[in-house]
């Protein structure tokens, strides 16, 4: 009986461990478990106001904008610490992301602490070292908007400026500081400008047209804030900037063709097009700023619409590709 009973033993649990052994071997994707794990992305990391988080007007809601569209076509986990309303002064001072702001869609939450400190210690988190391989960073324009109402709209942005520089230069020198300290030597910081949607004053509102403000916004963009920006973002090795303002787009270019600006008379003269819903031609800039933003369908929302905020994810890939 104990003979019996042992060789049964013996026997039952060679065929138990055959089948275990046949088991790991034939069973789809045991085997290759290791191989097709998920290899985790690198970390995309977005802040600023509402352009960073994609706002829509509230009829559509928020995107991802072109953070979406720049995290989807490089392959990175996107964390947008972004919120509406920012300015180069809040992101150092202002504690979260107040909830009658606009913060990004599935955004990373920081009550109690300022964006800046907020995007430092997610840079700074062990479990974050050496993976952080993107920054962008959509700041100023707030910082601006009230000058469009003032007498003298380019005298207005030239007296922002000496903040604007300080406080981007501050935010570029400590994001580059911290992305060092934590071995992230690969990583690019990219700061944007915008769309100059003044432009469209040009042709709108319909019969209340402001074309003395359109071509100053010009000024105001060329001559003043993207200098400034270019200078602060590029002041450290791994930053680098993206003149939305006069990138190519279409038959169009974003409003660099200044010289057929009659800035007298404001009379245009240089190419034109036709503008959908105005039933006439108009500057190719002026179109193309009415085509990416809802500045020329919803009066006064200066914001981007999707076919924009895809557009400057484009232009950011671009930038990437030359770094």
């Amino acid at each position: 009986m104990r003979r019996r009973t042992l060789s049964t033993i013996i026997l039952t649990g060679t065929i138990a461990l055959g089948v275990a052994a046949v088991g790991v071997v034939g069973a789809p994707g045991v085997g290759g478990a290791a191989k097709t794990a998920k290899v985790a992305k690198p970390l995309y990391i977005s802040m600023g106001d509402s352009y960073s988080v994609g706002y829509q007007n509230p009829s559509l809601g928020n995107t991802k904008g072109f953070t979406g569209y720049v995290a989807s076509k490089e392959h990175y986990q996107l964390e947008n610490f972004g919120c509406g309303g920012a300015t180069t002064a809040s992101l150092f001072a202002q504690l979260g992301c107040p909830p009658a702001s606009s913060a990004a869609t599935f955004g990373v939450p920081y009550p109690g602490i300022t964006q800046v400190q907020a995007v430092l210690n997610f840079i700074a988190a062990p479990a974050n070292a050496g993976k952080v391989q993107l920054i962008t960073v959509s700041i100023s324009g707030n910082d601006i908007t009230s000058c469009a109402n003032a007498a003298n709209p380019v005298a207005c942005v030239l007296g922002v400026m000496p903040t604007v520089q300080a406080n981007v230069t501050s935010l570029v020198t400590q994001l580059d500081a911290a992305l060092t300290a934590n071995g992230d030597t690969t990583a690019h910081i990219v700061g944007i400008t915008y769309p100059d949607v003044i432009l469209g004053d040009y042709v709108f509102p319909v019969n209340s047209t402001n074309q003395s403000l359109a071509v100053l916004s010009k000024t105001a963009f060329d001559s003043f804030l993207n200098p400034t920006l270019d200078t602060a973002y590029t002041g450290v090795t791994r930053g680098a900037f993206v003149n939305v303002t006069t990138a190519p787009y279409g038959v169009a270019t974003a409003g660099a063709d200044t010289g057929s600006f009659d800035p007298t008379t404001f009379v245009y003269t240089g190419p034109t097009t036709h503008l959908k819903g105005f039933g006439k031609t108009v500057p190719a800039p002026v179109a193309e700023v009415c085509t990416l933003t809802w500045f020329c369908s919803i009066q006064g929302d200066i914001h981007a619409n999707s076919k924009g905020y895809n557009f400057i994810g484009g232009l950011i890939v671009a930038k990437l590709a030359t770094l």
